[in-house]
């Protein structure tokens, strides 16, 4: 699982777009699977959006909460390592000076909080629509200061993948990592991205398009 496929492209030309947008999918599923299920549903102009692909659908073998194995670190590793290939070659294409919005779901949205815990904070945001921390909480893992970059973690009481407990750990987690933290759990909802959760990650894309941080709107 060393090495994972060509990512999918959609939306406007990075060198054209206000704000750009990395959106991972999750374990068995493709990037034409989130195109359909989220990215095709966002109604929001001049976002390049960057799906990478992995090798198998999977990007790990192990579930999310099992104990972190040294194979599990491995295929971890190459999977943070394509990412932040394609995170770099997104903004050199689209200017370093733009927002850049890094989530996923399920597996992926596991994968792009490792990620963040790796190499973050960046000039953006981040979103996990039904995610954890990956491996337990007596393994060593990284854990960066996020330094109040925004993030919006989401999930449900009956997620056959990511219980919470796991939910509640990332976003204990997260709070330490001093992240500007929204956590929303949807009660009953199926293994799936709720129309809460597009429209929450439409409403930061926007924000960061029009050049204002997540979660800093004051209502009137």
């Amino acid at each position: 699982m060393a090495v994972h496929g060509e990512p999918l492209t959609a939306g406007v030309a990075p060198a054209d777009a206000d704000v750009l947008c990395v959106f991972i999918h999750g374990r068995t599923q493709t990037p034409e699977d989130m195109i359909e299920q989220v990215v095709g549903r966002l109604a929001v102009p001049r976002v390049s959006f960057c799906l990478p692909r992995a090798t198998g659908n999977s990007w790990y073998a192990a579930r999310a909460t099992d104990a972190l194995t040294d194979a599990t670190r491995r295929e971890l590793s190459a999977s943070l390592d394509y990412l932040h290939g394609l995170a770099g070659a997104l903004r050199q294409a689209g200017g370093a000076d733009k927002p850049l919005l890094i989530g996923g779901f399920s597996q992926g949205a596991c994968l792009s909080l490792e990620y963040a815990m790796t190499f973050g904070p960046w000039k953006g945001a981040m979103v996990n629509l039904t995610g954890c921390r990956v491996g337990q909480t007596q393994d060593e893992r990284s854990a960066h200061d996020l330094d109040g970059m925004p993030v919006y973690l989401t999930g449900s009481d009956q997620d056959p993948w990511i219980p919470v407990s796991a939910f509640a750990e990332a976003s204990e987690a997260l709070g330490r990592a001093r992240a500007r933290l929204r956590c929303e759990l949807f009660p009953g909802r199926a293994h799936q991205a709720s129309d809460m959760e597009v429209k929450a990650l439409e409403a930061m894309l926007r924000d960061l398009a029009e050049g204002s941080q997540p979660f800093r709107r004051v209502a009137a």
